[in-house]
């Protein structure tokens, strides 16, 4: 039994926008990614969309505001809830999803998940 050193994963990370699994919990996907520029408009109708911030900021964008994140800083999209993420420089995230969720909401468009 190890444990998951988060930074170290982080820096295996090269592409934006790939949730990399580094971990489960209780059916739940423990995940990193680094995020920048802007990700699509898309709803989660299932599962709520769990986003903490380790590095960096982020902006959640919804279609009545924004949740403005900096380190330190988690925010939970309801589901159902449209919404997208904007990164003006590179952030680092961790994410908790329950397994198999796909990060645009349909599978037909989402980036396939792998561990590292």
């Amino acid at each position: 039994m190890e444990a998951v050193h988060v930074c170290e994963k982080l820096a295996l990370v090269s592409d934006h926008w790939s949730p990399k699994i580094v971990a489960q919990f209780n059916g739940h996907d423990i995940q990193v990614v680094k995020m920048k520029g802007e990700f699509v408009w898309h709803a989660h109708p299932e599962t709520d969309d769990f986003f903490f911030v380790l590095k960096g900021h982020l902006v959640i964008q919804l279609r009545d505001g924004e949740v403005k994140l900096g380190p330190g800083d988690l925010y939970v999209v309801p589901k159902g809830v449209e919404h997208r993420p904007v990164a003006e420089e590179e952030a680092e995230l961790l994410l908790i999803e329950p397994e198999g969720t796909p990060n645009t909401g349909d599978p037909a468009t989402a980036v396939a998940k792998h561990w590292i």
